[in-house]
């Protein structure tokens, strides 16, 4: 998405060329997704604990793992969303390859989950 507004911007001032490399985009994709989950993260875990999905812990496993019960699950949600908004912000929409690459992931996140 904001590739095609750089390529755009990159007609007016060629400092936007910058946003063609593949490196860079990868980068801010990055630390976007970084951002996104630094942000959304404390706010999932509390919605996750009144919403009480936590780590069942069986009786009969060892005893170290009791300090694990009520453990919030699903933090892989959280990278989820991280990997479909950088990918959106940052990934050239045009190509298939991205899409199939996106719709891939999440699928199997959504099947995991």
């Amino acid at each position: 998405m904001l590739l095609m507004l750089a390529e755009y911007l990159a007609g007016f001032y060629t400092a936007f060329n910058v946003f063609q490399y593949l490196t860079f985009r990868a980068i801010l994709g990055t630390l976007t997704a970084l951002g996104i989950g630094l942000m959304v993260g404390p706010w999932l875990i509390r919605r996750l604990e009144r919403s009480q999905v936590g780590q069942q812990i069986r009786e009969d496993g060892p005893v170290s793992h009791y300090s694990k019960a009520g453990t919030p699950t699903m933090g892989g949600s959280l990278m989820l969303v991280g990997i479909a908004v950088a990918t959106l912000l940052w990934g050239d929409l045009a190509s298939r390859h991205v899409w199939v690459v996106l719709l891939t992931t999440l699928a199997f996140g959504a099947i995991g989950g």
